[in-house]
């Protein structure tokens, strides 16, 4: 009987090791494609200060961090908290170093984040973040945009998920530019809001809820018609185009549209991407393209990772202009997802190269010598130092290793050494000079 509860705290991810180990490996392959585009990796505390944490942050936000208590005297009197996202931080970063950072500048920020909000499936309060982002000092072009997708794209297609991955994208501004024209500036919010529910409810639920805030029946006629809005590139920049919206926002955000996702066709992924008048994302933060990744084959799990364009990164933290695009791999929500509906990509491998046996302890030196150089030509490599027979010492070994090496005192004496396939039991003679 347990003395205490030694299960994790609510919404913690607490994995066992074979599960973890693909959990690392997909952590690795984001790094990897991360760094082969190009972006630099940096990592920021932890713990920030709470007045940074809630620059730019609101009320909800306050409720949900993590505060630090510190239990011992610190000259540092500051009040601290845990980050709850990349961005803030990566702020704070770019103001802190912008002299010795080149613009535009490409960085990768892999690790924890932490938000006490109320846990529940696929949602965790101590959870990865995979982050990308491209910061510009007075401009940065759209095509940046682009290599965001681009690169996220890669990565996803990295993961050898057993289903396709899909981009929806939209401009905030095609949105923002179409209420002008209509004249609803004063519903912006309820209208966004609307709109980002609008997949999560009976579409008669969200013409109900265009009327309920005061809308004409043709002003819900039209916005139906926008947000239903989707496909190739060519077929919605034309619809867009025939609606005859005549704000330059509205225009602006069209032609933006159409370059990124022309660019993102030129390097081969139209199969990737679709344009989608129902993606607008947070309405305080973004403020041109914006794009969430979705599995095709299954809707029901949602966003599986997403972000956009934003005017000015550090707008709280100093006068200068740092406008950048991001995007975002939540990998702890992402790997619970694919481990849910068996996604994930097979490992039929150990965690391990080898396990090595020594038939008793006159033959740990030669062991030990043998495991150093498995080590050092990158092997991963266990010893297995139990007093238990053979055949149990085996069994273990087996459990933990693709490979099994035995050393009694013939092979010590010799150093012809023997390497057991455990998936086969086939065996070949193991060469350690080669």
């Amino acid at each position: 009987m347990k003395k205490l509860n030694t299960s994790p705290i609510s919404g913690m991810q607490e994995l066992l090791p074979e599960k973890q180990a693909i959990f690392n490996n997909l952590k690795n392959r984001i790094a990897e494609v991360y760094h082969s585009h190009g972006y630099l990796d940096i990592e920021t505390p932890s713990i920030e200060r709470t007045e940074i944490l809630l620059a730019k942050a609101g009320g909800d936000t306050e409720k949900q961090i993590y505060k630090v208590v510190k239990t011992a005297e610190s000259a540092d009197s500051a009040d601290q908290a845990l980050r709850f996202d990349h961005t803030v931080p990566l702020a704070r970063y770019i103001v802190e170093h912008e002299n010795d950072l080149t613009f535009p500048f490409k960085v990768s920020q892999i690790g924890p984040s932490f938000r006490g909000e109320r846990a529940q499936k696929g949602r965790f309060r101590e959870f990865y973040q995979c982050d990308i982002d491209i910061i510009g000092r007075g401009t940065l072009p759209v095509a940046y945009d682009a290599d965001i997708l681009a690169t996220l794209i890669a990565t996803y297609n990295s993961f050898d998920i057993k289903t396709p991955i899909v981009a929806r994208i939209n401009n905030r501004k095609i949105t923002t530019g179409l209420l002008n024209f209509l004249d609803l500036q004063k519903k912006f919010a309820d209208i966004y809001s609307i709109i980002d529910h609008s997949e999560k409810v009976p579409a008669e639920k969200t013409k109900e809820s265009f009327a309920e805030i005061g809308l004409s029946e043709d002003e819900v006629k039209k916005l139906l018609a926008f947000i239903n809005l989707h496909g190739e590139r060519s077929f919605v920049i034309k619809n867009l185009s025939n609606l005859e919206v005549t704000d330059t926002t509205f225009l602006e955000g069209v032609a933006e549209l159409d370059q990124a996702m022309y660019l993102l066709e030129s390097m081969g992924l139209k199969s990737n991407i679709s344009a989608d008048m129902k993606i607008v994302r947070g309405l305080d933060y973004y403020t041109g393209i914006v794009f969430e990744f979705f599995l095709p084959e299954h809707r029901e799990i949602g966003s599986i990772g997403g972000g956009g364009r934003y005017d000015n990164l550090a707008s709280h933290f100093t006068e200068q202009n740092f406008p950048g695009v991001g995007g975002s791999i939540g990998l702890t929500r992402l790997f619970y997802v694919l481990n849910e509906y068996n996604l994930l990509p097979e490992n039929s491998d150990k965690i391990l190269d080898y396990a090595i046996v020594p038939i008793s302890e006159n033959e740990y030196d030669y062991t030990f010598s043998v495991a150093d150089k498995l080590r050092k030509k990158g092997s991963s490599v266990t010893v297995v130092l139990t007093d238990k027979k053979l055949g149990d010492k085996l069994t273990y070994a087996a459990k933990l290793a693709n490979n099994g090496i035995v050393i009694g005192e013939s092979e010590a004496a010799s150093g012809r050494l023997q390497v057991k396939d455990f998936a086969t039991g086939e065996t070949s003679d193991l060469n350690l000079d080669a």
